[in-house]
């Protein structure tokens, strides 16, 4: 199970320096020019939580597995991207593939840096990619709406339904808000994810500030917040020069570098965790001798579905899960302590895992 989040923004904000941190690679160019990054790189991170070391600990596993979160660096937008302009098309299709979208917006002066419009304003440069996408997404959806007439007019009930998501999406749009402003009922969730709009992708806005605003932020990402809450979206801090130095070093002098700026932790882990979030995933984990392991679900999951992440045989022959709550099996000492003092559970098909859950899945082959 993949999920993606695409890293965004118009050219020179730091999204190649930010994806270089982020996966511990040099694989995205990082140079002072727009489109340097022509192709999407893409990048498979650990998503850090400590509760899997502290599982891990308890029942000697010999092996830590995290879970794990995909980043695609996307080259550079720019104005009149949905119309063509620089690599638009390309990079619209590469946004598309995505599941969720890191804004990067640059909140640092450096007149070393040039930006693509000549000044730094955060907003503004949300604001430009934000009109691209919704262009881009008006040109889909006419598109769309005339290539389904006929099945309409025939009656079709997938055509009929999707023609009314359709108009929705575009009354909004036509209204100067993103797709995802738009309340879609549990019936339509489904086929509305499958037109795959643009703007209706969740979106993370990531302030990248100077090396001595890692901590606090400054004016620029506080107004980014600003807009972030009213939006019902989520903003975080970072530098990303910073994280490509930690980067390079190991976690010793990670730790250290990091105690020296004042900071707890890094800013790559809040982001890599605000991501997640804001897919809606949860994590649940098994544990072993062998091996302790956390895996992806969706907030929502049942046992079943939860099991089928390892192997589709354990959801197509999920008889129950064994069921202990993260903080029922450190206090226990492990798995014996809890079925000890009976904090063990045993739960069926209709049980929706919850976030930190150790599980154990008893199924038919």
């Amino acid at each position: 199970m993949g999920f993606k989040t695409g890293i965004v923004g118009l050219p020179n904000v730091g999204k190649s320096t930010l994806f270089n941190a982020l996966t511990r690679t040099a694989a995205a160019q990082a140079a002072n020019f727009p489109f340097c990054t022509i192709e999407p790189n893409v990048g498979d991170v650990a998503v850090p939580d400590p509760r899997l070391f502290k599982l891990a600990e308890l029942a000697g596993s010999k092996q830590i597995i995290p879970a794990r979160l995909t980043f695609v660096d996307i080259a550079g937008l720019v104005k009149g991207a949905s119309k063509g302009e620089g690599l638009g098309n390309q990079f619209l299709a590469n946004i598309r593939e995505v599941d969720a979208i890191a804004h990067v917006l640059r909140c640092f002066e450096d007149g070393d840096v040039t930006h693509v419009e000549g000044r730094v304003d955060p907003l503004a440069d949300a604001d430009t990619i934000e009109t691209e996408l919704m262009l881009a997404d008006l040109e889909s959806i006419e598109r769309r709406l005339q290539n389904i007439v006929r099945k309409v007019r025939g009656g079709d009930k997938e055509a009929v339904q999707q023609e009314r998501l359709l108009k929705a999406a575009q009354a909004v749009l036509s209204d100067g808000r993103p797709a995802r402003s738009l309340s879609v009922d549990a019936e339509d969730a489904k086929a509305w994810g499958m037109l795959q709009l643009l703007t209706a992708k969740p979106v993370l806005y990531v302030c990248n500030v100077a090396e001595d605003e890692a901590g606090t932020g400054n004016a620029l990402s506080a107004a980014v917040a600003e807009k972030a809450a009213a939006e019902g979206a989520a903003s975080v801090v970072i530098s990303a020069k910073i994280e490509e130095e930690i980067s390079q070093l190991d976690a010793d002098e990670a730790g250290m570098f990091l105690a020296e700026l004042g900071l707890e932790e890094a800013g790559l882990d809040r982001l890599i965790r605000a991501g997640y979030g804001l897919l809606g995933l949860r994590t649940y984990f098994t544990v072993g001798p062998k091996e302790a392991r956390a895996w992806t679900i969706r907030a929502g999951a049942l046992a079943p579905q939860a099991a089928g992440v390892i192997h589709g045989d354990f959801e197509r022959g999920f008889i129950r899960a064994e069921t202990i709550a993260y903080d029922d099996f450190i206090a226990c000492g492990g798995e014996q302590g809890a079925k000890d003092t009976g904090k063990m559970r045993v739960e069926g098909k209709s049980y929706e895992v919850k976030d930190g859950d150790v599980l154990h899945f008893l199924f038919n082959a």
